[in-house]
């Protein structure tokens, strides 16, 4: 609960209408006990950080001045909602977000009328607000429409499709673009220095002003104007919402504004765990390396033994491992900026001169550039390295940045290379295994650490398609795919099973699914994927295809979002933890279970 005496506004401040009663000259000492609670809220459970202290002053004018929810407010990527969910009745449920049963980290509309469209990933602001814009004005509803975008966010192409849509319709809808010169780490690009430009003040050395961009595009720009300024905010927002058509108030911010530390060190106090505010984040001890380490290392070496590697990312140089590469290799590293669609077919020209590009996205984000993977890299057998994190279960950033159909989307297409290493060992080599293949591939792997596998140093690929049986054991077979062959290992000697780390997807080691359905009873297949179309599916599809008979458990991720919680708890609740495979195979196969239980007690 909120300490009234030290929040003495925003203890009163239960919704927007509760702000709407604060006077005007008293909103700056709103802005600073919000800030305020942000810190010390954030610093007890962890969490997005930076940009919501950015966004303070423009989440109290919006729900200052705007009807909200009646009117629409659209957040693009949702990092910086916190401020707008303390604002509109969650504040004292902020502890909660990412946690289980919790607040969602980012807006959601199951959550709240307040959160008009639900978000995660970047870019979507503006199509959305023009969706809500265009259908309100055919009915004749006079509410008011508001996109908030970031300048990062507004890299992605589809930021432009938006507004190059809207300024030929000329909707009544405001783009707020919040300019901190930051994605989660520094923006890249032409965009970048041209908003600079405007930041500044200046022309280009030709002559030209950069506002010009927006304004050929069909908006009436307006600003910059200093986001931390509350009389000024205001006043550059009553005048927008005064105008008709499509407007665009540029608006600067500081990621990080309030707190000392998140302003100097930008991209790591973007998303925090617990830390002390007075002392800031600590240094994490020493652990077993995480697979985005195994990544960058892997991708270091490699660039050192094979001048041809090229490495693209779209945006996410930290989160994929790969911020000793940009330095090392600078000449060889590309940060596309939020380009997903983009960072694909770039790397498919890449591989049609030669070059050996390596795309290293996180799972949920290679979605984005699926029609490009199809079309521009796989029809034409292009050679080019897919390394992606996050698959499977991701945890507390919820179910709209969670890896959970990589496998489905990924076999079905032809020419592609799939696998799915066990431990940080097998990662690396089958880094390798994908680079030196000629043609497409995929490797996907977890986030967070692995089981703490030795890592060998060799770049060693393993033969393509070949299994590998940890166990040998009687009746039935368990077929672990990726990091799900550590549960199914420690129930191995329990039901006296044989145990098979699969690896590759596609091509799956189909000589050894058909000798062992020759000599077992029953199959279960494991995988942190969806079940539908899955690694499961191919076996089902191969014993189908052989007019095999035998009887098949699929375990995996179940047809629904899972929401945020923990990666250890999403496991157990999709059943794949230890325990939950154990009650899914007693209740599938209790025959062997008894036999398993017999012979122990032998």
């Amino acid at each position: 609960m909120i300490d009234r005496n030290r929040y003495s506004l925003l203890a009163r401040i239960d919704s927007p209408a509760g702000l709407k009663r604060v006077p005007e000259t008293e909103l700056p000492q709103v802005a600073g006990e919000l800030r305020a609670y942000l810190i010390e809220s954030v610093a007890s459970v962890g969490g997005h950080f930076g940009a919501g202290l950015g966004v303070v002053e423009l989440a109290i004018a919006l729900h200052y001045l705007y009807d909200t929810p009646r009117d629409r407010i659209v957040w693009d990527v949702g990092h910086q909602g916190y401020p707008h969910k303390i604002l509109t009745g969650r504040r004292d449920a902020i502890t909660t977000i990412k946690k289980q049963d919790g607040l969602a980290p980012f807006p959601s509309r199951a959550e709240s009328g307040y959160d008009t469209f639900g978000v995660g990933h970047a870019s979507t602001s503006i199509s959305a607000a023009l969706g809500m814009a265009i259908a309100l004005q055919r009915r004749g509803d006079a509410r008011k429409v508001v996109a908030v975008i970031g300048d990062g966010a507004i890299t992605g192409g589809m930021a432009y499709e938006a507004l190059n849509h809207a300024g030929g319709i000329a909707p009544d809808m405001l783009v707020v673009l919040n300019d901190n010169g930051m994605s989660i780490s520094e923006n890249v690009g032409g965009l970048d220095r041209t908003l600079a430009r405007l930041r500044a003040g200046a022309a280009g050395e030709s002559g030209p002003h950069p506002e010009a961009l927006f304004e050929e595009l069909g908006f009436a720009y307006s600003g910059p104007v200093d986001g931390h300024d509350l009389p000024a905010l205001l006043h550059a927002l009553r005048e927008a919402k005064g105008k008709r058509g499509p407007q665009l108030l540029h608006v600067v911010t500081v990621k990080g504004k309030g707190y000392a530390l998140a302003e100097q060190a930008q991209i790591e106090y973007h998303a925090v765990g617990r830390f002390d505010p007075e002392h800031g984040v600590a240094q994490a001890s020493p652990k077993a390396p995480a697979y985005s380490e195994v990544f960058g290392d892997w991708l270091c070496d490699m660039a050192a033994a094979d001048a041809r590697l090229i490495a693209i990312t779209p945006a996410m140089r930290e989160g994929s491992g790969m911020v000793r590469f940009s330095r090392e290799f600078p000449d060889r590293f590309f940060d596309v900026a939020i380009a997903e669609q983009h960072a694909v077919t770039l790397a498919a020209g890449l591989a049609c001169e030669g070059a050996k590009p390596v795309v290293a996205i996180y799972s949920t984000f290679l979605q984005r550039g699926y029609d490009q993977l199809i079309h521009d890299v796989a029809l034409q057998n292009l050679d080019v390295t897919f390394a992606i994190d996050r698959a499977g279960v991701v945890g507390p950033d919820g179910p709209t940045h969670a890896g959970s159909f990589d496998l489905a989307f990924l076999r079905c297409i032809p020419n592609m290379l799939v696998m799915a290493p066990a431990d940080e060992n097998e990662c690396r080599r089958l880094l390798s295994t994908g680079f030196c293949h000629e043609g497409p591939a995929a490797i996907r792997y977890p986030r967070g650490s692995g089981p703490g596998v030795a890592i060998d140093p060799a770049l060693t690929a393993l033969p393509i398609g070949k299994a590998e049986v940890r166990r040998q054991g009687h009746g039935i077979a368990l077929l672990a795919f990726g990091c799900t062959l550590a549960p199914a290992e420690s129930l191995g000697a329990e039901l006296d099973a044989t145990v098979v780390n699969m690896r590759f997807v596609k091509p799956l080691d189909e000589a050894l699914v058909l000798e062992l359905a020759r000599t077992h009873d029953a199959f279960v297949t494991l995988e942190d994927n969806a079940i539908a179309g899955g690694a499961g599916s191919a076996i089902g599809e191969l014993l189908a295809a052989h007019g095999i008979g035998i009887a098949l458990l699929q375990l995996g991720l179940p047809d629904r979002f899972l929401d945020h919680a923990t990666r250890e708890e999403l496991l157990a609740e999709a059943g794949l933890d230890a325990a939950g495979i154990r009650r899914a195979i007693s209740a599938r196969f209790p025959q062997f279970v008894t036999v398993s239980t017999l012979r122990s007690a032998r």
